[in-house]
């Protein structure tokens, strides 16, 4: 377990200092602003979307390295996926952290992204990872605020 736990600690801490599409996009078609008022994370989530497809996504924003790891990896995997594959991987993203999918045993698409399946055992933490994740979806979805209260 602890080396699954060292990944975890490596994989957050270079997506937190070295954030992936951390910048805005001047041609995006859907925004949404996020806020967690649990522990003050803020970010924007921006998406170019063509054709039902992302074609682009970025975010901005500040927050614990959780918030900014998982929103960087986020960016990473929605990145030329259609609006349904999306929405479908928010959906599998969620509720791993919430602990109702069991990311071993139930088919999914999550990837690299089973490294957040522990933060399950922290409520606290759960807003963290999934804020972006609730951004993007809101945006796709044309709302333009969520918070995760």
């Amino acid at each position: 377990m602890s080396e699954l736990n060292d990944l975890y600690q490596e994989v957050i801490l270079d997506h937190n200092k070295n954030p992936r599409n951390f910048r805005e996009i001047e041609t995006a078609n859907f925004k949404a602003d996020g806020y967690n008022p649990l522990c003050g994370d803020q970010l924007k989530v921006f998406l170019e979307v063509e054709d039902e497809r992302v074609k682009d996504v970025s975010f901005v924003g500040s927050g614990c390295a959780i918030s900014k790891a998982s929103a960087s990896m986020m960016t990473q995997v929605v990145k030329g996926k259609s609006k349904e594959e999306a929405e479908k991987m928010f959906d599998e993203f969620h509720r791993m952290v919430l602990g109702e999918l069991d990311e071993e045993t139930e088919e999914n698409n999550l990837g690299k992204l089973k490294i957040f399946a522990g933060v399950r055992e922290f409520p606290a933490r759960v807003k963290c990872a999934s804020l972006s994740w609730h951004t993007m979806n809101a945006a796709l979805h044309g709302e333009e605020e969520v918070s995760t209260e």
